[in-house]
């Protein structure tokens, strides 16, 4: 983890060794009994370890959700803030406090749908902070309305004919507000979601994992497909950078680009065209490559769903940027006239 250790220097590291114990809080967790936010919080508790970071040097930030209790449960410090403000927050405190490691905890209404411009823009903006956005297609703290991530004749009791609405695909609208770093993975999937934690801790920049949480009172089994493994084989497309983007039983499917269009589609493997096999490439400057595979998913089946790194791109990182400035400013302190600047060129004097 020494890329961890480099990437957050300025975050002082722990004086002894610590284990996921010393991240669980005196708080009894209040999730309902087989929610897959449980597999999450222990996830991330068993990685917070390998950061080797101080305790009180980690923030936990959350909106309003079944999620967002998140910070009541992780033994750092944390604020269950504003709905859909979390991102807000959290940029501030990234800004100001750059000896931080900050951490936000969303959901898909809480992100989405009130919090959907704050999303981007800390996306935009590049702020050195992660993001985790638990997506369970459905509002479970408010019994089971239909969210911005339900699938089109979703019946909830906000929508008993059926939803309207489009889903947002998250990884998508990551990709289009050019964050530096998406991911998506499975609560279920321990070893892939901490591998997906990993190097997103690892990352300079803002990251946003997106993880699929089983709600199992209001929305159970809408990942199914995604955790049977029969069914897995057939559905599931792992990115690693660098490799193949293969699939299926014997890796029989593979992704190519379609030379027509453009796009990419899902063929069945032969020897004649193991060739044209698109080679997965998480750090090429351009999203659209990402962009394409964020769209092989169908929103209703699943099918021909990638987990793992869409993208991990270099970019200025905000927080740097704006303390450059500062230190700037401090350089040329007494040059300046603050009621110059205030006054600008652009003032009246208005008599009457």
């Amino acid at each position: 983890m020494t890329e961890v250790i480099e990437a957050l220097s300025l975050v002082p590291k722990a004086e002894a060794k610590q284990s996921m114990k010393d991240f669980k809080s005196d708080q009894e967790v209040r999730w309902c009994p087989g929610c897959g936010d449980y597999a999450v919080l222990a996830a991330v508790q068993g990685f917070m370890p390998e950061l080797g970071l101080a305790k009180e040097n980690i923030v936990f930030v959350s909106g309003i959700g079944c999620s967002s209790r998140f910070p009541y449960y992780m033994n750092t410090y944390g604020m269950h803030s504003i709905h859909g403000r979390a991102p807000a927050i959290a940029t501030g405190l990234a800004s100001s406090r750059r000896d931080l490691s900050v951490w936000v905890v969303t959901g898909d209404g809480d992100a989405l749908s009130i919090g959907g411009n704050h999303l981007i823009h800390a996306l935009r903006r590049n702020v050195n902070l992660k993001i985790l956005l638990f997506n369970n297609r459905i509002y479970g703290l408010t019994k089971g309305q239909y969210s911005p991530t339900s699938e089109v004749g979703k019946i909830t009791k906000s929508t008993p004919m059926g939803s309207l609405d489009a889903p947002f695909n998250p990884v998508s609208l990551a990709i289009g507000a050019e964050a530096s770093f998406v991911a998506r993975t499975v609560d279920s999937d321990r070893k892939h979601l901490t591998s997906v934690l990993r190097a997103a801790a690892e990352h300079q920049g803002t990251a946003l994992i997106e993880i699929y949480q089983n709600c199992n009172i209001f929305n159970d089994g809408a990942f199914e497909v995604l955790k049977d493994k029969q069914q897995a084989e057939e559905a599931v497309i792992r990115l690693e950078h660098g490799q193949p983007i293969r699939f299926g039983a014997d890796n029989s499917k593979g992704v190519v680009r379609d030379q027509a269009t453009g796009d990419l589609k899902v063929i069945a493997v032969t020897p004649e065209n193991a060739s044209q096999i698109l080679v997965h490439d998480a750090h090429t400057t351009s999203p659209t490559t990402a962009f394409a595979l964020s769209r092989l998913a169908d929103p209703d089946t699943l099918h021909h769903t990638p987990i793992g790194v869409f993208r991990s791109v270099d970019r200025p990182v905000y927080d740097t940027q704006m303390s450059d400035q500062l230190e700037a400013a401090i350089e040329q302190k007494g040059k300046g006239d603050l009621a110059t600047l205030l006054a600008g060129n652009d003032t009246w004097t208005v008599t009457g």
